[in-house]
């Protein structure tokens, strides 16, 4: 659909050059690359943005996303190749603050419809406890930690609230689309709803109210049915845990009733499991769904928490 004539910076024209124009029209699946199809051009810096984009955009829609399966979303870095697809776009599609290489390139970017998906909700700080009656008492003075947390698309009332933003602006910058995106908008919206009252209903009898993760993914979630995250190491899921906060985490699962340790799978679980077996406790999976690949427990962003509604309810001693 891109027909109009964009400045195409030098990095951009240095990947054209090296890869040949066939190369960057080439198809490969959800990141095929971009730029001047018959259909309305999105890059999607990771999968919850390229799943929105897929889901209100439809058929009228061509997503590239920008994070490949099984990659670590925090650490991703934009080649030449991908800053010629940005530039190329009809729209990017992003969440500020996750990705400094994504910020950096959609900055310095001239797409013309530029959707932050963290200025489309409300954000908090979250540190290594979260939700519940954490919530009001975190004090945590490290940087990293006091930092705004950017995993709104796990609370399905903050995504549908995204998901409503998005569609306003794909019917602003594809009008001739404008009716079919606010009929699929609405859809998912529905759809989140439904998948919010089945948490709600789901986590409602919980016998404990205290999950533990390796890093702080879960805190809206956590905030959204009154449940309380104790992370291993953050908002960092790289950092490591002192030994005072691996003490900390032992006693507290002791006193809290904690069964389970849950790790994920883009990130390694050895922490987890080393905590878990000194604290003689299980280990289960809950997937912060940063990335779909064969290990998740699902195909898609709604499977996936389904699977992380049943790990809850069965570490939470829910009925």
């Amino acid at each position: 659909m891109n027909v109009r004539r964009q400045h195409i910076s030098g990095v951009a024209m240095t990947a054209v050059a090296a890869l040949g124009l066939g190369t960057l029209s080439a198809c490969s699946g959800a990141n095929a690359a971009t730029g001047n199809t018959d259909k309305f051009d999105v890059v999607a810096s990771f999968y919850p943005m390229a799943f929105l984009a897929e889901q209100i955009g439809g058929n009228h829609v061509h997503v590239t996303d920008l994070t490949q399966p099984g990659q670590e979303p925090h650490d991703l870095e934009i080649s030449a190749r991908q800053t010629a697809q940005l530039q190329e776009s009809d729209a990017v599609l992003y969440l500020k603050n996750l990705q400094p290489a994504v910020d950096d390139a959609v900055a310095q970017s001239e797409v013309k419809t530029k959707i932050d998906a963290a200025s489309l909700t409300s954000l908090e700080k979250h540190g290594n406890e979260v939700g519940g009656h954490a919530a009001s008492h975190d004090s945590s003075k490290n940087e990293e930690l006091a930092g705004l947390d950017p995993h709104i698309w796990l609370d399905p009332v903050r995504y549908a609230q995204v998901a409503k933003g998005v569609g306003a602006a794909f019917a602003k910058a594809d009008p001739d689309h404008a009716a079919d995106y606010k009929k699929n908008t609405a859809a998912l919206v529905k759809k989140l709803d439904a998948l919010n009252t089945r948490f709600k209903d789901g986590l409602s009898g919980a016998k404990s109210k205290v999950f533990v993760t390796t890093h702080a993914a879960f805190g809206y979630l956590a905030e959204r049915y009154g449940l309380t995250e104790e992370a291993i190491n953050g908002l960092d899921p790289e950092s490591e845990p002192s030994a005072a906060r691996v003490k900390e985490l032992e006693k507290m699962a002791k006193a809290d009733g904690v069964t389970t340790v849950f790790y994920e799978t883009l990130v390694s679980d050895k922490t987890a499991k080393t905590i878990a077996a000194d604290a003689g406790l299980k280990t289960d999976v809950l997937d912060p769904i940063e990335g779909i690949t064969s290990k998740s427990r699902g195909k898609d962003y709604f499977s996936v928490q389904e699977a992380n509604l049943k790990a809850l309810q069965t570490a939470l001693g829910s009925k």
